[in-house]
Formats: C-alpha cells, structure tokens, sequence
C-alpha cells in the first residue's frame, strides 16, 4: 500500500538556493524581477546535453525502404522547386538537438523563436513547415557600463563566448565581439510563458578587469524578465506574435553607474536573411508616448 505521504517532502528538482543567493533575490523583490521558486534553472555556463540519435535494425530498414523512396523523390521534387522539404531525413541539420532548451518566444499559432538558456535565439519556426535550429549569434543583448566617472568601464555581450558558431570564417566578425561573460555567477530560470535571466554581478574574463565575485561588474545585479503573450480564455491576445524583454538593474555599489543596453538583430527569420540585403529601420514614437525603432527584414526569396 502507497502511503499519501510518499511525496510530501519531495525534494525540489532544480532548488533556488544552489543556483541564486537569497540576497539577490531580495533585491529583486518588486516587478517581477525575481524568477519564481518553482522553476527550470541552469548556470549559464554549463552545457546542453545532446540527444543521441537512435538506430535501426536491418530488418526494420528493409521494412522502410518502399517509404524511404517516396520521401526521397518527394524531398528531391521539392528541391528542384527551390523549396525545402518540412520533412527531410537525409539531410543532417547544423545544430544538433540538445535536451536543454528555454522558453519560445511568441503567442500561440504565431510561429515562434526560442532563446537558449545561455542567450542565444534560434529555432526559428517563423515559416510554416520550416524549422531553422542553428543559432543567429548576431541577435544579441550587450552591456556597457561605467563608473567613477569614466575610469572603470565594463562592456559584455550578456552570453557567453563559447558557441559552435564563433570562432569560424562564416561568423562574419561576431567572435571579436566582447563575449566576456563566463556564465558561473549567472542563471536562466524557465516556467512557460516566462523566463528570468540573472547576472549576479559580472565576471569579466578581459585583462582590463578581473572580478572574483560577480559578472560584469561585481557591484551591478542584472535581472532580464522574458514575456510571451498567454492569457487564459482569450486567445486573440494570446495568439501575438510578440514578446516583451524588461530588464531590472540594481546598482549595489557606492559609486553611481551609468548602465547602457544594447540590442542588435539581423535576422528575424532565420537561415540565411541576414546576408539578402535591403533590410530597413525606421523610428517610431506611439501616441502614448511609447518610442522605439520597427525594423522591416526581407525574406531570402528562392526562385520556383
């Protein structure tokens, strides 16, 4: 017989406290900025765990070879039509599939955009059909920051440098960005439509400044809080093909910090669209008062 207790002191899979101080937590106690004690959570440095393909056996795949042929001609009739198959085994992607993934980006039915817990945005289901897993690593947060009059200066990409696309002739001179942050006083906290990424102080890995106890700067708690539209019982808000980015900063230090938030964004649809050309930006100013800058990216259109 199972006793009703079985579970009661089950403990926490991913407890806050090994991954967040509480005085950090503290500080974040207004505007949501604290992610929830129930939660996914991983250390921005630590690594996604690939899924291991599985395999078939030979009596299986002589069972298959009548509908490898189908998808064969199928995958090969798309091809000739400029258009790429929603369904191709026998082409292996980039990026292969990890177990580790954040929260997408976007409302129902809309397509969607997911961002890795370590910052980066790929699987770009933008198109119906399509699905670009490799990451865009251009489409970035950054960091500046500089106190004591301009004679400390802190600057980051708010992602850790080490990613299979850095480093490459195809990266376009990404990788000499500053990827300064190490990712081990930072987390990525996941609980759908959510997410909450924290950097607790700012560990820089430059010679101009080496902290022990935080990144990028270790007197500087960073909070960025990622919204989907989900609203229950209505599915017209719910189903736009938006998502909001609210950062918090809380300045621990005695000096003042001037704090500056960079946004870069190339491709919003995933592939190769950055490299088409003819992409516009345009400022905006909202009657209520709300301002920002609408950027028009043109898809790579493939001859039929």
């Amino acid at each position: 017989m199972v006793s009703g207790t079985l579970f009661h002191y089950r403990k926490s899979s991913w407890p806050p406290e090994e991954y967040i101080t509480k005085a950090t937590l503290q500080l974040f106690d207004f505007d949501s900025a604290a992610p929830p004690s129930q939660a996914w959570r991983r250390k921005l440095n630590s690594r996604a765990s690939k899924l291991k393909e599985f395999s078939i056996t030979f009596t299986e795949a002589i069972k298959m070879v009548r509908l490898g042929i189908r998808l064969w001609s199928y995958v090969r009739e798309e091809a000739s039509y400029g258009r790429r198959a929603p369904i191709d085994p026998f082409t292996r992607e980039r990026c292969k599939p990890s177990a580790s993934q954040g929260v997408p980006l976007g409302g129902m039915g809309s397509g969607s955009i997911s961002r890795g817990f370590r910052g980066e945005f790929k699987h770009f289901q933008i198109l119906p059909g399509t699905c670009e897993t490799s990451p865009i690593m251009s489409n970035q947060f950054s960091i500046f920051i500089s106190r004591d009059g301009g004679n400390k200066k802190y600057a980051s990409v708010l992602s850790p440098g080490e990613h299979e696309g850095l480093g490459k002739a195809s990266d376009h001179g990404i990788s000499s960005w500053g990827w300064n942050l190490s990712g081990q006083h930072s987390t990525y906290h996941a609980l759908f439509p959510r997410a909450w990424t924290v950097y607790d102080g700012m560990y820089l890995l430059s010679e101009i400044f080496l902290s022990y106890s935080g990144e990028p700067d270790p007197e500087l708690k960073v909070s960025c809080r990622q919204i989907s539209p989900f609203i229950p019982h209505d599915y017209s808000e719910s189903s736009l093909p938006t998502s909001v980015f609210v950062y918090t900063l809380v300045n621990t230090g005695k000096e003042r910090a001037q704090v500056s938030l960079l946004f870069t964004w190339t491709n919003s649809i995933g592939g190769v669209s950055h490299l088409s050309g003819d992409h516009v930006n345009e400022p905006f100013i909202g009657e209520d008062g709300v301002s920002g800058v609408l950027l028009h990216h043109k898809q790579v259109i493939k001859p039929y």
